[in-house]
């Protein structure tokens, strides 16, 4: 699909948005990608349910760089807890290839829109609410955290999400620190990620009327244009999040995954 100069421009601001956003809250910016890109590709004659299919995979396939580069920036500040990442991540790489390489396929994109708003609204009211943990509550143990990983690489691959709008609510549940759970949530959507967008491109290479220069159900160009720019933002945005007090990045966070579970909602119901 060609890429004229108007469409480079607006993947630039949406790239350099998405990194921001991802250093900030560790959410990988897929979340914030999906409604842009399905409106680019279906502007340009592609499906509702192409559009929001090949939007999720593109955007979760940025994560695999903008995880690294805020992951690399909350490493330098030691916020990253890395016994979690280890207990965590083999249970993300069992549920990421189940959810992109079986269900992603079957399941149609307007129905895959109005689960993600469902599923990122619930999440939000639980941070509004701002329940406080019980003192003694801890992380589960290796076997429970494969289970959680296994459900948020499930979770994250039908949404394309990061991780972080399942992981950092979970991990403050657990008395997390919140500055830990966004950092370690931003280490765990390389992860998450890396096992999703093979799925994708797998399930989706024999799927037809996909656009040249599709790599399965991945926008190639898109990527490389958004990928280049998220890079450049996402230090500042972790820079950002550690100068905020702890309750106001809560209330950031709860307050964008509110805008996007309405957004998401309206593009599902709307469509389906």
């Amino acid at each position: 699909m060609h890429l004229e100069p108007l469409l480079i421009f607006e993947l630039c601001l949406l790239g350099l948005s998405t990194g921001f956003l991802a250093g900030l809250l560790g959410v990988g910016g897929g979340m914030i990608m999906v409604p842009f890109i399905t409106f680019m590709l279906s502007a340009r004659g592609l499906s509702a349910d192409l559009a929001i299919k090949m939007a999720i995979a593109t955007s979760m396939a940025t994560i695999l760089f903008t995880s690294l580069s805020s992951m690399r920036a909350q490493h330098q500040r030691g916020a990253v807890r890395w016994d979690l990442v280890r207990g965590l991540a083999p249970g993300i790489l069992i549920g990421g290839a189940a959810s992109s390489l079986g269900v992603f396929a079957l399941v149609k994109g307007t129905s895959l829109a109005i689960f993600f708003g469902l599923f990122v609204g619930f999440s939000a009211v639980q941070m509004f609410r701002d329940r406080k943990p019980s003192p003694t509550r801890q992380m589960p143990g290796a076997m429970g955290q494969v289970a959680v990983g296994a459900a948020m690489g499930f979770l994250c691959g039908l949404v394309a999400a990061g991780g972080g709008f399942i992981s950092v609510p979970f991990m403050t549940w657990c008395n997390v620190n919140i500055r830990n759970a966004v950092a370690t949530s931003a280490a765990l959507g390389f992860p998450i990620a890396l096992a999703n967008v093979a799925g994708y491109v797998i399930s989706g290479s024999s799927v037809p009327g996909l656009p040249p220069g599709s790599l399965g159900f991945i926008w190639l160009a898109a990527l490389a244009v958004i990928a280049a720019c998220s890079v450049l933002t996402a230090p500042l945005g972790v820079r950002i999040a550690h100068a905020l007090p702890t309750q106001k990045l809560k209330r950031v966070f709860a307050s964008i995954l509110c805008l996007l579970a309405a957004h998401m909602l309206y593009q599902g119901l709307s469509k389906s």
